[in-house]
């Protein structure tokens, strides 16, 4: 991998983290004085948010190492481990937090200083929607799995906090009317909102990394270009098999097999193989190509006729251009 895409997925990891910093400070702080639920909720999604970067700066580290005995591959898949567990543990505080926040219901309580809540909504929102530009923007450069994960991670944030800012502003305005009662009421049932607000994505994220986990192919983009250059090169080789294709975070691995008259010389298929591979590789980002190559069995429609071969008078005309 690039130099620069290392640097990219660093910048990102380190803003990550120092912005859940300060907003795991802000949060604490806010919960202090005002006592609400929908904060307790948002504070927990934030140290879950301050664990991942703290894993993903780890991570990203041991992702960018280069393949070696024991993970012939790379460490690529270590980016998804980061997705699948940032995944399931927000779907476990949003389980948790829906309960409390219907227990609540039943027992509200009145929320003190909503006004403290307004300002740490909007200083927090202005963080989450700050970071999750970055980040997203870095991630783009990167390609990186993981990065974008933690991007998306940080613009629902982002929604939560304007969630729960809402919820404090309805609530003075009811106390500002008279409705004291019917503002105990908002508290919870904006974090109720929030955890409804944080599952389905967060449900999408953990399934979307664990079928990441099991060698899903490339994206269908990636399987367009394969078959591009394939066709792209047909006048050098007989027919092609057995595609294989597998992601490993940012990066990708095709296999495949090319079928070669069996009277060419090794070298003339070495250099076949190896324009086709390099051709692959220039189409799709952060790939690695290896590609067999078997002598033709001649039990084609050409061989039972008794025709010549047009692939090694072909071959033999294009000899010089290889």
């Amino acid at each position: 991998m690039s130099s620069k895409s290392e640097t990219y997925m660093m910048r990102a990891t380190l803003v990550s983290l120092y912005c859940n910093i300060v907003l795991v400070i802000i949060k604490s702080t806010a919960l202090l004085l005002v006592n609400s639920l929908a904060i307790a909720v948002d504070l927990g999604i934030s140290f879950v948010g301050l664990t991942v970067s703290v894993i993903l700066f780890f991570s990203m580290k041991l992702a960018n190492r280069p393949a070696d005995l024991l993970h012939n591959y790379g460490y690529g898949k270590v980016e998804h481990v980061c997705e699948a567990l940032e995944g399931v543990v927000l779907i476990g505080i949003a389980l948790a937090m829906s309960s409390q926040a219907m227990a609540n219901m039943l027992h509200p309580k009145e929320v003190s200083m909503p006004w403290i809540g307004v300002v740490s909504c909007a200083i927090n929102l202005v963080l989450n929607f700050g970071g999750s530009y970055y980040i997203l923007k870095m991630a783009k450069k990167s390609r990186s799995p993981a990065i974008k994960a933690e991007a998306i991670h940080f613009r629902l944030e982002g929604f939560i906090s304007t969630i729960i800012g809402a919820s404090f502003v309805i609530s003075m305005f009811f106390i500002s009317k008279g409705f004291t009662t019917l503002s105990t009421y908002i508290d919870p049932g904006a974090a109720l909102l929030v955890s409804i607000f944080l599952i389905i994505p967060s449900f999408k994220l953990a399934k979307n990394s664990f079928f990441k986990l099991l060698d899903v192919s490339v994206e269908e983009e990636s399987q367009m270009e394969i078959l591009k250059q394939l066709s792209a090169h047909m006048s050098r080789y007989c027919e092609f098999k057995d595609i294989k294709s597998r992601t490993a975070g940012r990066k990708k691995f095709v296999e495949c097999k090319i079928i070669v008259p069996e009277s060419i010389s090794l070298k003339k298929g070495y250099e076949i193989v190896r324009l086709l591979e390099k051709d692959i590789k220039a189409g799709i980002h952060n790939c690695e190509v290896r590609i067999k190559m078997e002598p033709c069995k001649q039990d084609c429609e050409y061989a039972r006729k008794g025709e010549n071969c047009p692939y090694v008078d072909s071959l033999s005309a294009t000899a010089g251009r290889i």
